[in-house]
């Protein structure tokens, strides 16, 4: 086993998402001796299917099945996490339940918004569909509006359709920005480097153990800060003899709704432009438009073999809901949850609204795809294992990613990751 004992850190960072790189970006600004332990690697953003299914597609590490339904969950696994691969929409974080949790994050917001583009979709960037769906939805009447986007739309190209796949111009912000930011002002960065458990003397983390290259390392610091997501979190954590992480989560489960118009010839458009968040019934719908391997991968095995090349004119709506906690993670990173009774409602709810904006649009032949999940959270809670510093019942060991989040909200996370990972920087930064 290595031990790099000659060069001890004042944080260790464990992971890139979010959390974990808004945490390292502020604290690098003031001379912080930083290392970051990444599981991925760090190739260049290509915005390509094979780099997509290598970091986001490998069942058993990116790519994970409950045990029930087969249904999947994907994270991304490189510099950056799934963020890397995500719709780039930036949601306002659930103020109400952070405060009663003790947790304002307003000043951090405000900033965070100050310093990554973040703004509607702007109109020559709509695309076919997202247009023909929102004009469709505010004729029914719904509330549907422009979202948020952390996207430098100066950079954005039209008719582009790899915000899924890893945007190759830069313009889609990403946790990999602030990772580089850190690394100039001098953090080291560990790629390929899996954490496998949290080195203690009593009941103080002193260091973490990873295995990189098939050699285990010992390495050392100050404070330690888990940052490895919904489902790495929790494993590195019980591994370490926190025994209670990883039970009853959320992982926003989500349904595509498909349906095809003859004159659309979309050729690729910003996923999540716009959409509808319906708070009383606890779900979302948005328009995401798929590029055509992923259309494949939702309507073919669901036996619509006739629909393989109406991609161009197929209008999509995402239906994403609020699910109930429940479930576990198993110790070897495994997902174990079922989808209720309720949360199948939800979608069919959901479903319903999708098909009626959809035939309002002119869609026929309405369909849907496989159930899948995102964003799992709540498997290391504030006020269950955490306190509202993030800290847990360890000294100078910390978690700051979703598995952090309280209780469900269905939306997307990013924004809320960003402003506790600063406001958990200036907490370290009075404790050093």
């Amino acid at each position: 086993m290595g031990t790099d004992s000659s060069k001890k850190y004042d944080v260790i960072i464990v992971g890139s998402g979010p959390g974990g790189a808004s945490v390292a970006r502020e604290l690098s600004r003031t001379g912080k001796k930083i290392l970051m332990l990444e599981m991925g690697d760090n190739a260049p953003i290509k915005g390509s299917l094979f780099q997509m299914a290598m970091n986001a597609g490998i069942p058993g590490q990116s790519l994970l099945f409950t045990d029930k339904s087969l249904l999947a969950m994907v994270r991304g696994v490189c510099t950056g996490g799934s963020s890397v691969f995500y719709c780039a929409t930036a949601f306002d974080p659930p103020y109400g339940m952070l405060d009663s949790y003790g947790i304002d994050v307003r000043e951090e917001v405000k900033e965070l918004k100050q310093e990554i583009p973040m703004e509607p979709t702007r109109d020559h960037l709509m695309g076919v569909g997202a247009t023909r769906i929102m004009e469709s939805a505010l004729n029914l009447g719904y509330d549907w509006k422009k979202l948020n986007k952390f996207i430098d739309q100066d950079k954005c190209k039209i008719d582009c359709d790899k915000c899924s796949y890893g945007c190759p111009y830069g313009a889609k912000w990403t946790a990999r920005n602030f990772v580089e930011e850190s690394t100039k002002e001098g953090m080291d960065l560990v790629n390929g480097a899996k954490v496998t458990r949290i080195l203690f003397e009593g009941d103080t983390a002193v260091g973490v153990r990873y295995r990189k290259n098939f050699s285990d390392h010992e390495v050392f610091a100050d404070t330690i800060v888990v940052s490895a997501g919904g489902v790495g979190s929790p494993e590195i954590l019980r591994q370490s003899g926190l025994y209670q992480a990883g039970y009853d989560f959320f992982f926003d489960p989500l349904t595509m709704i498909f349906g095809t118009v003859d004159d659309l010839k979309s050729k690729g458009e910003i996923q999540m432009s716009a959409g509808f968040h319906n708070t009383e019934k606890g779900y979302l719908m948005v328009d995401l438009n798929f590029p055509t391997p992923m259309y494949w991968a939702q309507s073919l095995p669901k036996l619509r073999l006739h629909k393989a090349f109406s991609r161009d004119n197929t209008l999509m709506i995402m239906i994403k809901i609020k699910d109930a906690l429940g479930g576990r993670i198993t110790w070897n990173g495994g997902v174990r949850k079922s989808i209720s009774d309720a949360d199948k409602n939800k979608l069919k709810d959901g479903y319903t609204h999708a098909k009626r904006i959809l035939q309002n649009a002119g869609a026929t032949g309405i369909f849907s795809g496989w159930t899948v999940a995102a964003h799992p959270g709540g498997t290391v809670k504030i006020n269950d294992m955490l306190d509202s510093n993030l800290k847990t019942q360890k000294e100078n060991l910390y978690v700051c990613d979703c598995s952090v989040i309280p209780e469900a909200w269905g939306l997307p996370p990013t924004l809320t990751l960003l402003a506790l990972g600063k406001r958990l920087a200036r907490h370290l930064e009075t404790r050093m």
